[in-house]
C-alpha cells in the first residue's frame, strides 16, 4: 500500500479528475487574468490552486494561508512560488500587489469577528488602484453580501464588478454565489 495521501492532496484530486474529464477548473484564474495583474495575493489560498495556474501564466504569487498542511501542497506543487503560513486579518507582507484575492469561500471561512479586519488588512497590501476580488457562498452561516459590501466601501473601495459566477453570470436576487471586483479609490 502507498503513501497515504494529505489532505491537501485529497482536494486536488477531484480537480485533477474533473481536469482529465476536459472541464475547465480554471475559472477563478480566468477571471483575474482579465484584469491583467503583474501581482496577486492569494489570501487563503490552501492548496494553491488557483495562485499556482496564476504563477504559470506568468504573475508574481505570493500566496497565504493558516493550514500548513494545504500550505505544504502548494509548495510540493510549485516550489518556485511564494507560500507563507499567517492570517489574513493579521499578516504583514510588507508590500503591496496589483490584486488581493479571496477565492473559494475564504471569507467564510474566516472567523466572523475577524472577517472586516480581514478585509482591511488586504486592502493594506493593495498598490493604490488595486483591485479586490472575492467570491463566496451565500449561506446562513457566512459573510453577508450587504456586510462585506459596507466594510469594503468603509475601508475605501470602490465595487466595479457583481457577478454570481466566475464565468460571469449575471447577479440577482435568488444568487446563491457573490463574485465582487472592488477598486481601491486614489
Amino acid at each position: 500500500m502507498g503513501p497515504s495521501l494529505s489532505r491537501g492532496d485529497l482536494y486536488e484530486r477531484s480537480y485533477e479528475v474533473r481536469a482529465a474529464a476536459g472541464d475547465d477548473v480554471h475559472g477563478e484564474a480566468n477571471f483575474v487574468t482579465r484584469f491583467s495583474p503583474g501581482s496577486v495575493l492569494d489570501a487563503g489560498c490552501g492548496t494553491g490552486r488557483v495562485g499556482r495556474e496564476l504563477h504559470r501564466r506568468g504573475i508574481d504569487v505570493v500566496g497565504v494561508d493558516r493550514d500548513a498542511e494545504m500550505l505544504e501542497t502548494a509548495r510540493s506543487r510549485c516550489p518556485s512560488a511564494s507560500w507563507i503560513e499567517g492570517d489574513i486579518s493579521a499578516i504583514d507582507l510588507g508590500r503591496t500587489f496589483d490584486i488581493a484575492l479571496m477565492a473559494g469561500n475564504v471569507i467564510n471561512f474566516v472567523s466572523p469577528e475577524f472577517r472586516r479586519q480581514a478585509l482591511e488588512n488586504l486592502v493594506h497590501h493593495l498598490n493604490p488602484g488595486g483591485l479586490l476580488i472575492n467570491g463566496h457562498s451565500i449561506r446562513p452561516d457566512g459573510c453577508p453580501p450587504a456586510s462585506f459590501a459596507i466594510w469594503a466601501e468603509a475601508a475605501g473601495l470602490e465595487l466595479v464588478e457583481l457577478w454570481s459566477t466566475w464565468d460571469q453570470d449575471p447577479f440577482a436576487g435568488n444568487s446563491d454565489y457573490a463574485l465582487t471586483v472592488h477598486r481601491l479609490r486614489a
